[in-house]
């Protein structure tokens, strides 16, 4: 036993022990249980203190017990065995592996154990582990591996362990954990607040928010009592997410047959979070942008980004809270299924909304990642908590995601949720690996899930499959897709399983065959000549499709026999194969022009979007008026038909079809008229007139108006930033401080992002949007150099958010702009963003080359159409 105040040997010994690196990992054979924690906190002080009884099972004598600890002050450790102390001779802490290690004077022997300790710490700046999420407001951030900031435990997710926990707080200050309050005692200028025991958990699960919010009076919905919390002045914007999960939570119970398991559901709006939502058991953390809105004034894509998070983070209350990955290397496990039954559920739920073409959204940009050579597979050897770290991103969410409704709509929305059901049963409160989850589906289906799975999880990248067609033979070709035309080279060598849905019009009627390509290449016998033939029917397949001239020619004529999520597949496949080279900007250009008649505003915001990156990129400045000249023509009339104003009773299509068209004049053909009816319009919005800007033009109005702003403008934008409770709007006026182009106040943007008045939790859009800035860019991006490493310095607390700065860099065009990209961060490299830095320098380097060779054919085509 080792008792009073000591401080741990931060020197290791002589001879080195296994902690010593980074990519250790606790043994198994010591296992914790059961923890009982009480913690106290000091928000005045930012610091905390605290002791935790960990029961422990012991497969063999050990000599010691190794835990996770980083940044904590030990001041006792206990252990208890067999019915006696065991003394601890010697304490140690390992940096790089953030380790805690007791060395026994005598080893303990196999069985049941019990260790005490007593610890303290600090609230960490940023905003991970313990931090500051507000004025008068504490909340924790756990995963991947920041519970060790906190309490000494078990930080891996594979030590599941229930727990019991106590919190004293400041008197007034609410106090929420993952379980219900059971019991509270007031000591004086304090309040202890006890909570009910959890089911197992890992420890990135484990959550406590301390401070000033409130909520509206709970909704319970099937015996759980639902309640979503913000500051005090924000309660007004919760009743949307709270509608949201009273509506999915009874659905996702059906999907799983399986109850809610966790008491209660706490949803808090924290003014700085790093990402968007966190699924702690029971008390589910957000970004305000992701939980709160006022109905009256949100956009749609406002109401559908706020069902989508709320309901991707209640569906891991079972895929991965209630069964939990192993290990980090399966992380795609949790986010990859949260990611799909999200859309699954909210469709179900407002199957008017067409979530699945914002699903697609994902997809795509899921895609243009995977085509770099510098991709992962979805699930990816992970070693350590610093690589779990860079593994949240769009190759685990989104195309994990794909891949998963891919699969589902191969075997079938039946036998997939069944197998869903059975992994759940097989492993309730427990851990699981991927195999596991084949194994179910594989048995729940009857079919061979498992080549399908891992060779879509295990490899990187994806097919291009070119279909090409003589009379009724229809031949099909795969090979893996590069975005860079160099790396096509030995790319026939890889090879998936692909569940092809072709669909195609012959003799007047429609035909769908389905075909599991999984050679090089095959032959396929339609049932007739087609008029007009899909390739990738429904967009659901994640892979491109390069159509032969025949085929590509009778699509452009008859794209009204395609879906929307088709057409926008097909603009999207032509676009990513003139970036491979494969394809003239010409054509691609062609095709833009023969959707002058769309009315979907879901094809009109992808041509928007296409547009918008050629604007960007590769059109020289003598051509622009020409470029804008023709965007102008195309979506003149989109505005035209629908007008300004919108309607009583007007459907979601029409204002989102009206909200495409004012983005494409106003900020890619940049049209005066447009420019001049915007700025009105937020005038008389900002006095009061709602009816001057319906919601969802007011972010593209905001943008519009302050890219051509003048001083009072900014000063306006501003002030609106500084007062907005409504945290949508606020980021709006925030990033459109970074939008000015007067070449003055594109300096105060510049200024204002190295102030520290920009939350931390918005640092990396900010730069984002200086870099995209063509004012701004040249003298922000020598600035960022030169004062990179306070900034680094400041966002390192939020590692996710260090590589979203990172990823910013892609923003730059030129030649120039790469050579100075690869230079800096070669000689200022970032261990957190390894993965990021490679894969923004490579996507640069092919947006520099697909400039120079597209910048004279593009201008020749705005000449010839002129």
């Amino acid at each position: 036993m080792l008792t009073g105040q000591f401080v741990p040997s931060p020197e290791p010994p002589e001879m080195p022990h296994a902690t010593d690196v980074r990519t250790y990992r606790l043994p198994t054979g010591v296992r914790p249980s059961a923890y009982d924690a009480a913690l106290s906190v000091d928000l005045d002080g930012r610091r905390f203190s605290g002791t935790v009884r960990i029961e422990l099972a012991l497969s063999a004598p050990a000599e010691e017990i190794v835990l996770h600890a980083a940044d904590l002050a030990l001041d006792r450790a206990v252990l208890h065995a067999s019915g006696r102390q065991v003394p601890v001779a010697e304490v140690r802490t390992a940096k790089a592996s953030e380790t805690l290690i007791l060395r026994l004077a005598a080893a303990a022997p196999a069985g049941p154990a019990t260790l005490d300790l007593s610890f303290s710490g600090a609230m960490t700046p940023g905003l991970r582990g313990l931090y500051l999420a507000g004025s008068g407001l504490a909340a924790t951030q756990f995963e991947a591996a920041d519970a060790r900031r906190v309490f000494p435990c078990f930080d891996e997710p594979g030590f599941k362990a229930t727990w019991r926990l106590a919190v004293e707080a400041p008197k007034g200050a609410v106090v929420l954990s993952n379980g219900t309050p059971v019991r509270e005692e007031d000591r004086g200028a304090t309040r202890r607040v006890s909570f009910s025991e959890t089911p197992p958990l890992p420890t990135y699960l484990v959550a406590l928010v301390v401070g000033r919010v409130d909520a509206l009076p709970p909704v319970t919905v099937r015996s759980v009592p639902v309640r979503t919390w913000a500051s005090p002045e924000k309660v007004p914007l919760t009743g949307f997410g709270q509608d949201v999960a009273v509506e999915v939570l009874p659905r996702l119970e059906d999907y799983f047959a399986v109850p809610y398991a966790f008491g209660k559901l706490d949803q808090v709006g924290l003014p700085e979070f790093e990402a968007g939502a966190m699924e702690n058991a029971g008390l589910v953390t957000f970004r305000e942008v992701a939980l709160l809105l006022d109905p009256s004034t949100a956009s749609l894509a406002q109401k559908k980004r706020v069902a989508e998070v709320v309901t991707h983070e209640l569906a891991h209350q079972w895929f991965g809270n209630w069964v939990t990955m192993t290990w980090w290397d399966d992380l795609w496990l949790n986010e990859a299924f949260a990611t799909w039954m999200a859309y699954k559920i909210v469709d179900q739920w407002n199957p008017g909304w067409r979530v699945w073409l914002d699903f697609d959204q994902g997809k795509a940009a899921a895609m243009q990642l995977d085509a770099l050579r510098s991709t992962h597979p979805i699930r990816a050897e992970v070693k350590d908590v610093a690589d779990a770290g860079e593994a949240f991103d769009l190759i685990t969410y989104e195309k994990g995601g794909a891949v998963l409704r891919m699969i589902e709509g191969y075997l079938g929305a039946e036998r997939f949720r069944d197998g869903i059901r059975r992994y759940m049963r097989r492993h309730a409160k427990a851990n699981a690996v991927a195999d596991d989850l084949w194994s179910a589906l594989a048995e729940a289906s009857q079919q061979p899930v498992v080549e399908l799975a891992n060779a879509w999880i295990g490899e990187p990248g994806f097919p291009l499959v070119r279909v090409a067609r003589n009379g009724r033979a229809l031949r099909l070709e795969q090979r893996r897709f590069f975005s860079d035309p160099a790396s096509a080279t030995g790319a026939t060598l890889a090879l998936w399983p692909v569940p092809m849905v072709i669909r195609y019009r012959t003799g007047g009627r429609d035909v769908e065959q389905r075909v599991l390509l999984r050679e090089a290449s095959t032959e396929v016998v339609l049932e007739g000549e087609p008029e007009v033939l899909c390739g990738n029917a429904g967009a659901t397949g994640f892979y491109r499709v390069a159509y032969d001239a025949g085929l590509l020619a009778a699509l452009r004529s008859h794209l009204g026999a395609l879906g929307p999520a088709e057409r926008i597949a097909l603009v999207q496949d032509e676009w990513a194969l003139v970036r491979a080279g494969e394809r003239e900007i010409g054509a691609f250009l062609d095709l833009c022009e023969a959707f002058a008649g769309e009315e979907d505003h879901a094809v009109l915001d992808e041509l928007v979007a296409r547009l918008a990156t050629i604007e960007h990129r590769l059109v020289e400045e003598k051509d622009r008026p020409a470029l804008q000249a023709f965007v102008a023509r195309l979506f003149r009339p989109q505005l035209a038909a629908v007008g300004w104003d919108a309607a009583a009773g007007e459907p979601d299509a029409v204002r989102l079809r009206r909200a495409a068209a004012v983005r494409a004049l106003g900020l890619v053909a940049r049209d005066r008229e447009v420019a001049v009816e915007a700025r009105a319009r937020l005038d008389r919005w900002l006095a009061g007139d709602r009816a001057a800007l319906e919601a969802n033009l007011h972010d593209a109005a905001v943008a519009i108006v302050a890219r051509a702003g003048d001083a009072a403008r900014f000063e306006a934008f501003r002030s609106l930033f500084g007062k907005e409770t409504d945290p949508a709007f606020r980021r709006r006026y925030l990033l459109a401080l970074a939008s000015f182009e007067d070449a003055g106040l594109a300096h105060r943007g510049i200024d204002l992002c190295f102030s520290g008045d920009v939350p931390l939790q918005d640092s990396a859009s900010f730069v984002g949007a200086l870099l995209g800035n063509r004012t701004a860019r040249d003298p922000f991006w020598i600035r960022l150099r030169a004062e990179w490493a306070p900034l680094l310095e400041k966002v390192r607390g939020a590692p996710m958010l260090l590589r979203r700065v990172v990823e910013a860099m892609g923003a730059l065009v030129e030649r120039r702009h790469l050579e100075e990209a690869q230079t800096f961060l070669a000689e200022h490299p970032v261990d957190e963003a390894r993965q990021a830095i490679a894969q923004t320098l490579e996507r640069l380097r092919q947006d520099v080359e697909l400039r120079e060779r597209t910048q004279a054919p593009v201008g020749g085509w705005l000449a010839a159409k002129a």
